[in-house]
């Protein structure tokens, strides 16, 4: 049977299977296969990727530096095409 979810239930869901493990004497984040396919499916349509669902239910504090790091990527990924669009401009 089909079962309904939203952005909220899915955050509970997440919450209420650390519960579980915690109890269980567990020490550790839910992981996909601690839910259905559907639920999983389900948590990532509203939650995004695994790791963001995490941190968008207060699970696990976000990277403060993961925004920093990817924009310098980004702007080194930049630098290297301009470069290589110069070394062949110049040839």
């Amino acid at each position: 049977m089909s079962e309904k979810f939203d952005r909220q239930s899915c955050i509970s869901l997440l919450k209420e299977k650390k519960k579980e493990l915690d109890a269980a004497g567990d020490d550790r984040f839910p992981k996909r296969s601690d839910f259905t396919e559907e639920q999983i499916v389900a948590i990532k349509a509203f939650l995004g990727p695994w790791p963001r669902a995490l941190e968008e239910s207060g699970l696990k504090q976000a990277d403060p530096n993961r925004e920093i790091d990817k924009m310098q990527k980004r702007i080194a990924s930049k630098r290297k095409k301009t470069e290589i669009k110069k070394v062949k401009k110049g040839s």
